[in-house]
């Protein structure tokens, strides 16, 4: 995500009058307790000011992407105890609600001490789920939830798992009288690494310790429609057209997508500097993104990537640093001599990559 990425995606709902969904994580975006996030330095009350004042139409949902304890650098760094970042996680919440988030994603799958079991790893959900509903109501908000038991690993779920959690998570709100999340996270067979998608869902062969998904998914999304949830799909990031357009067959209900376009802004970069005659500012900015080590999490093992590539990676991460903007700047400058808005057209760049989604999900005419 970058401010490019969030115009682009207000833009296009607005143009189309489609609903999409702007959803962070902690690490993208979180309170100004926490420091706020790597996308534009901003707060969380900053990003949602920002989006709802540029939303004319109101066709963007504003969302949290695994909100709970750890997700924050911080909470990690500081080696919290599970009281502590649980109330860590309480604290970026009410931030969320207060600045007007309207889908909250619980997700205690993190957590640095330990592997819990899964019957701790719900007692979290509970904890937090009663928490945000009382704070929303407090507050006169309404809000969705979106749960996840499982940290993103990629691998399918079990059905038995996925029906054992519903099953409990159905039960605990009908116990306390909340409402029931509207959301399931689920392994859906698809998982980003390099600039590729590795998992089993787009896959001609099959991926060792994967059931396919032509098998796995529609038992999954039977369950989900028995419990009354819709599923979400993470790391829906370089799958093909064709895969794309099986989504709303399949009755996928949600995909998440989101290094592709932070890669697609800055190819977009690279491409602009280098293809009239400002190299220099494309070298520095390969070695600011290389240097930050953010391509480190999404290297394959014994990857083959090269420093450029890797950069290409890091890229959307170090937008907003000041060795970043100060080269940005200097580049808008030269490149505006030449008739060429910098930021239109790093916009429109990731606007197409945007495209892609909401054609092939049949949500906009190709």
């Amino acid at each position: 995500m970058s401010v490019n990425c969030v115009d682009a995606t207000i833009e296009l709902a607005n143009q189309h009058e489609v609903p999409i969904i702007l959803i962070a994580s902690r690490r993208q975006i979180d309170s100004e307790e926490f420091g706020g996030g790597y996308v534009n330095n901003w707060t969380t009350q900053q990003f949602a000011d920002y989006v709802i004042d540029h939303d004319k139409k109101g066709k963007i949902l504003l969302a949290r992407d695994h909100g709970g304890p750890w997700q924050n650098t911080k909470e990690k760094e500081q080696n919290l105890g599970l009281r502590r970042a649980m109330d860590s996680a309480k604290a970026s919440y009410r931030a969320d609600l207060e600045a007007g988030f309207q889908i909250l994603h619980i997700d205690p799958s993190v957590d640095i001490h330990g592997q819990p079991h899964v019957d701790e790893v719900l007692d979290r959900v509970f904890e937090l789920y009663e928490y945000c509903y009382a704070q929303a109501l407090q507050m006169g908000r309404e809000v969705i939830f979106e749960i996840g038991t499982e940290e993103q690993s990629g691998s399918t779920n079990s059905q038995e798992e996925l029906s054992y959690t519903l099953n409990a998570i159905q039960q605990f709100c009908r116990k306390n009288h909340l409402p029931a999340p509207s959301f399931v996270v689920i392994q859906a067979g698809t998982r980003v690494m390099e600039r590729r998608n590795v998992g089993s869902f787009d896959s001609p062969i099959r991926v060792a310790e994967e059931i396919p998904a032509e098998i796995q998914l529609p038992k999954m999304i039977e369950i989900c429609n028995r419990f009354g949830i819709f599923m979400k799909e993470h790391n829906t990031d370089y799958i093909s057209n064709e895969a794309l357009q099986w989504h709303p067959r399949l009755g996928i209900h949600a995909a998440n997508v989101a290094p592709e376009f932070g890669v697609a802004e800055s190819l977009a970069l690279l491409h602009i500097l280098e293809s009239n005659g400002l190299q220099k500012h494309a070298d520095r900015f390969i070695e600011i993104a290389y240097q930050s080590r953010k391509w480190d999490k999404w290297m394959l093992k014994d990857s083959k990537a090269d420093e450029r590539e890797r950069a290409i990676i890091a890229g959307h991460y170090v937008f907003a640093t000041p060795e970043c903007q100060e080269l940005k700047a200097r580049a808008e400058s030269e490149l505006a001599q030449k008739g060429i808005k910098l930021n239109d057209y790093l916009k429109q760049q990731v606007k197409h990559s945007i495209m892609r989604y909401l054609t092939n999900f049949r949500l906009v005419a190709a």
